[in-house]
């Protein structure tokens, strides 16, 4: 439980498979696709938690990431399978840390990820404090 009450209760993984588009002229994953693919498993998880693209669309709120912060820690390379993890860490009023973390098959962490988001009013166009609903779709509950 955290200062304002919540309870973290989920870690969502995202498993997938490293594939061409996704290398470098190194031949390893790109840096800037690290983020592509940290993306993916949020909208991965959201979505299964019943706040997708429809849901962000039809009440015109929803997630924007604010900062990230990435470390590289191993080589991924093609045909790689890993696993991202995502756990909500904090919240404080208006935005909310989220932790991502690579793991490759043999259990070693690639690449760990920071991430601020906060919870926007697209028609405000300003961060609003998150609903009920969108809480329980990052794994959080009072």
């Amino acid at each position: 439980i955290n200062e304002v009450g919540y309870v973290y209760y989920k870690v969502f993984e995202y498993e997938l498979l490293i594939k061409e588009q996704h290398l470098d002229s190194y031949g390893h994953v790109n840096n800037a696709v690290y983020l592509e693919l940290y993306e993916e498993a949020r909208w991965d998880f959201i979505t299964k938690e019943g706040y997708g693209y429809e849901k962000i669309h039809s009440t015109q709120k929803g997630p924007v990431v604010l900062e990230a912060n990435v470390k590289f820690k191993r080589e991924m390379k093609l045909r790689d399978k890993i696993v991202i993890k995502t756990l909500n860490q904090w919240i404080k009023g208006k935005v909310m840390g989220f932790s991502q973390h690579m793991i490759n098959e043999q259990g070693k962490v690639c690449s760990e990820a920071d991430f601020t988001v906060g919870f926007m009013d697209m028609k405000l166009r300003k961060l609003i404090e998150p609903t009920e609903e969108w809480l329980i779709a990052c794994g959080m509950t009072k």
